[in-house]
């Protein structure tokens, strides 16, 4: 589990393309300190596993379905990516219940010079996406300041721009998004109990 309260901005040092996946090698002297072997690490808001830990910097495997799914598919080597380690059981809760699995992705619109940095999202991510709530874009959590049919508003503080790569997106750049896991928790569990209510889940349609 994670909370989005990124630990560190790391770099693509390395981009390698396999039979059945891309292997990322990721310079993060924070995340790495005590990394080793299996351990979770979310880059961009995807929850990776590394597969092995040389100095400042790990690496990790993509398979295909998670590359179409997220942006990683479109890092190069020199870009920044937001780092975080899962989350300790003794550690601090500063964001939001994050799983790293990105349920699609978006487009970052525009910054106003009232602070409000404005993205696009899927239609089918709509439901989720309230007023006040949590939204995890690109690992970061955030609250939602202000939401319409087709993209929502955020305020981003100065320490946010500087410590992700939030500060760096430019328009038209995709972005990870995490809805709050708990309202597709709330909307499954009130349809058992609301008959005739057709819940989409992973696609589908199921009665519930």
């Amino acid at each position: 589990m994670f909370t989005g309260i990124v630990e560190e901005l790391g770099e693509i040092t390395g981009v390698e393309e396999l039979p059945e996946a891309a292997r990322l090698t990721v310079r993060g002297p924070l995340v790495t300190s005590d990394a080793r072997h299996g351990d979770s690490i979310a880059v961009n808001g995807v929850c990776l596993t590394v597969v092995s830990v040389s100095g400042d910097e790990f690496i990790v495997d993509v398979v295909h379905e998670t590359l179409k799914r997220s942006s990683l598919g479109k890092l190069d080597t020199g870009r920044s990516v937001n780092l975080e380690r899962a989350m300790a059981a003794d550690g601090r809760f500063g964001g939001h219940v994050m799983q790293g699995h990105v349920d699609g992705t978006g487009v970052f619109l525009s910054r106003d010079p009232d602070g409000l940095t404005h993205f696009a999202f899927p239609p089918a991510l709509g439901r989720y996406i309230v007023e006040k709530g949590s939204i995890a874009v690109d690992g970061v959590s955030l609250t939602v300041a202000s939401v319409s049919r087709e993209e929502f508003a955020v305020a981003l503080i100065p320490t946010t721009l500087g410590a992700t790569t939030l500060g760096r997106t430019e328009p038209g750049d995709v972005v990870n998004l995490e809805v709050d896991v708990l309202a597709k928790y709330v909307e499954k569990l009130a349809a058992v109990h609301l008959p005739g209510r057709a819940v989409e889940n992973g696609g589908s349609k199921e009665e519930a």
